[in-house]
C-alpha cells in the first residue's frame, strides 16, 4: 500500500499539531480532508499550502464534541470522495482537542463531560462511523498525550479521557486486524502551542519541563507531525495497537 493518491482525514487539522501531521502527510502524496472549528482563515492558508505540495485539501467545519453532526460530515466526506473519483479513504488522524486545566476537587460535571464528548465519546463515535468508507489495509493514528503516562496536577479529566482512548487503540488493533487497518496512538510530550490557552509557550513552564526532559528542550509542533505521517506509511505496516511517545524523553 503506497502512499501517492492517498486520502488522509484529519481532524483539528487546521493549526498547531494538525497543521504539521496535514503538511507530513501531503509531502508523503497524500490528499487531505481536515477539520476546523472555528478558524476559517487559517483553514483556507492551510489549503494553499497543501496545494502548493502537489496534493488536494479541503477543509470541513466540525465539533468533535457534537455527536449529532457526525452523520452530516460523513455525507461531506462522501460528496468529496465522489468529486475525487472515489468511494473510500485510507487514513484517519483524530487529532482534533481542547485543552483544560482544573484541579480535580473543583472540576464540574459539565467541564468533565466537555472533555469527554472532545477527547473521547468524539473519537470512539466518528471513527466508527468513517469506518465504512475507509479502505482495508487503511491507518488510524490516534493522539493522546505524555500525561497519561507522567502526572501534573490540575489536568485528570483531560488526561483520563486520553487513557480511555488509549485503551480503545488496543482494541480497534484486535478488532480491525482481519481488514489489515493499523490502529496506533501518538502521545507527544509537552508542545508549544496555543493549546489550553498556550501554557507551553510560557518561559517559567517551559523551564520547568525542561528540567526534567533528557533532550532540554519543550516539544514543537515539527516534532510530531513526521512521526503521524509515518504511521501511515508502508513502512509501519507493522505497527499496530502501540503508543509511541514523542517527549524528548521526558520524566524518564
Amino acid at each position: 500500500m503506497g502512499t501517492k493518491n492517498k486520502i488522509a482525514i484529519v481532524t483539528g487539522g487546521s493549526r498547531g499539531m494538525g497543521r504539521d501531521m496535514v503538511l507530513n502527510l501531503a509531502k508523503k502524496g497524500s490528499n487531505i480532508i481536515f477539520t476546523y472549528h472555528s478558524n476559517k482563515t487559517a483553514a483556507h492558508s492551510l489549503i494553499a499550502e497543501v496545494k502548493a505540495l502537489g496534493q488536494s485539501a479541503i477543509a470541513l467545519k466540525l465539533d468533535v464534541s457534537n455527536l449529532s453532526t457526525f452523520d452530516t460530515y460523513v455525507e461531506q466526506v462522501k460528496q468529496h470522495l465522489e468529486q475525487e473519483g472515489v468511494t473510500n479513504f485510507d487514513y484517519l488522524v483524530n487529532n482534533a482537542g481542547t485543552g483544560m486545566f482544573q484541579f480535580f476537587a473543583t472540576t464540574t460535571e459539565s467541564q468533565f463531560d466537555e472533555m469527554l464528548n472532545v477527547h473521547f465519546k468524539g473519537v470512539f463515535f466518528l471513527t466508527q462511523k468513517l469506518l465504512p468508507i475507509m479502505n482495508d489495509g487503511g491507518r488510524i493514528v490516534n493522539i493522546s498525550t505524555g500525561l497519561t503516562r507522567s502526572t501534573v496536577p490540575g489536568v485528570s479529566a483531560y488526561a483520563c479521557m486520553k487513557g480511555a482512548v488509549e485503551v480503545l487503540t488496543k482494541y480497534l488493533a484486535k478488532e480491525l486486524g482481519g481488514r489489515k487497518i493499523t490502529i496506533n496512538t501518538v502521545a507527544p510530550g509537552p508542545i508549544a502551542t496555543d493549546f489550553g490557552g498556550g501554557g507551553n509557550k510560557n518561559p517559567e513552564v517551559q523551564k520547568s519541563f525542561v528540567s526534567i526532559t533528557a533532550l532540554g528542550r519543550v516539544g514543537v509542533p515539527e516534532d510530531v507531525g513526521a512521526t503521524v505521517a509515518y504511521l501511515c506509511s508502508d513502512e509501519a505496516g507493522w505497527i499496530t495497537g502501540q503508543r509511541i511517545e514523542i517527549s524528548g524523553g521526558m520524566a524518564l
